[in-house]
């Protein structure tokens, strides 16, 4: 069992390093782990037995499928974005923002770090962050921020909205087997430190970097969606609708998400509503391929590390480190945050989903599991260099993105720690 065991050890280092070294996409090595780990436990290909875990059934077939909400929600939640941009409620929450902080960096910065924060809590992928960062960060060098301050401005406000993002919630019902409520119960204690960690971060930057050169003019940014009709004021409270269906009325995601919709075109009324939901449902689709087939490969590797043979091997290894105390369980995750990003063993978009799973089936509460990776996935939604959205952001206000991670590794670490003492509370 031993020889297993260091087995699955070397795979799934080997498999780590060609992540983080960009060697091997990260689409392709996860279920490419969940073959290698089923195979060195001995899971038959197939059996005549229904209740025997199979590597075609359990793991590709089965697995496969193993996230299907969460896929569901990711597509919805993509549709629901593309509604927001073609109705031009995004360009116009952006504009109301630029014109409430007037000439002031400082409160230009914080502005639009809770107004971007609001859009990718409605709508995330890197197709938003595109749309959301040509329009903010343009208006912020001009102001004076300085490079880096607008890319830090863009990537917190991508965490923040991602932690209220109701359609990035379902990872965590398919894996951990949780409520939404129960997600939506603990979200705040997630979100809560990293917003004022990160404005924290964004006035000391202001201050200590003082005014950057002025740069670029003030794009275009007419509020006025296709067609010409102007945004009603009012269609601004729309990417709140689906949290707050969730937070309010305990409501599952896609449904949610549908009301959040037919909200967006009620409150807006553009000239062909029904070529809009067509059109956003195609593209939103296109934005998220990735994302899905990522999925895929999670819900594969969930599955085989769940697998009675496979679990029978490593479990011995995670009970010895698990934590089973709340220091350290504060301890623990806030010490190996970092372990999130470079696609490491805490992010839930590369290995942590199945290490979470680990974590349940030796004993941790699925509730304490899923905090620690929402908490921890902090780190990686604004200090990763390997996200596209980081790697975008660098090139667009050309910055050092080695740089934008060594300066804002440390205070998303506080974050943690915040939200991990937080938490030792609530779940021990």
């Amino acid at each position: 069992m031993w020889v297993q065991a260091i087995g699955i050890l070397v795979v799934f280092l080997v498999f780590s390093a060609l992540m983080m070294t960009r060697k091997l996409p990260t689409i392709l090595a996860l279920p490419c782990m969940a073959i290698l780990f089923a195979l060195i436990a001995g899971v038959p290909w197939s059996s005549s037995t229904p209740d025997t875990a199979t590597l075609s059934g359990t793991i590709l077939a089965q697995g496969s499928m193993r996230l299907s909400t969460a896929i569901a929600g990711l597509i919805f939640g993509a549709w629901f974005g593309q509604i927001l941009n073609k109705v031009g409620i995004t360009k116009a929450i952006i504009r109301k923002a630029a014109e409430l902080a007037g000439d002031k960096p400082v409160l230009i910065a914080l502005l639009f770090f809770v107004t971007a924060s609001v859009i990718f809590s409605a709508a995330s992928g890197l197709g938003m962050v595109i749309l959301v960062g040509t329009i903010i960060i343009p208006i912020m060098l001009t102001a004076g921020i300085s490079q880096f301050l607008a890319s830090v401005v863009l990537l917190t406000s991508v965490g923040v909205g991602v932690l209220f993002n109701v359609s990035n919630w379902a990872v965590y019902v398919d894996v951990m087997g949780l409520p939404v409520s129960t997600v939506a119960d603990y979200t705040l204690i997630a979100a809560l430190p990293l917003i004022v960690i990160s404005m924290i971060m964004i006035v000391f930057y202001a201050r200590r970097d003082g005014r950057g050169r002025k740069a670029w003019a003030m794009p275009a940014t007419s509020p006025t969606p296709e067609g010409g009709r102007k945004v009603p004021t009012i269609a601004l409270i729309s990417p709140l609708v689906p949290v707050i269906m969730v937070f309010a009325f305990k409501m599952d995601i896609v449904p949610a998400v549908i009301i959040g919709a037919v909200a967006t075109l009620l409150l807006s009324w553009p000239k062909r509503p029904v070529h809009v939901l067509s059109s956003s449902l195609v593209e939103g689709i296109q934005d998220v391929a990735g994302a899905l087939g990522l999925m895929i490969g999670i819900g594969m590797l969930v599955n085989a590390v769940m697998a009675p043979q496979v679990t029978a091997i490593i479990s011995p290894v995670i009970e010895s480190v698990l934590p089973n105390s709340p220091w350290m369980y504060i301890l623990f995750f806030t010490i190996l945050s970092p372990l999130a990003i470079y696609r490491g063993p805490l992010n839930v978009w590369g290995l942590g989903s199945g290490i979470a799973a680990l974590f349940v089936g030796a004993g941790m509460t699925p509730i304490a599991a899923m905090l620690a990776l929402r908490v921890v996935s902090n780190v990686q939604s604004v200090s990763d260099p390997t996200n596209s959205h980081n790697v975008w952001v660098a090139d667009f206000t050309k910055s050092d993105i080695n740089e934008i991670l060594k300066r804002t590794l440390p205070w998303m670490v506080a974050a943690v720690l915040i939200s991990m003492v937080w938490g030792s509370f609530v779940v021990f």
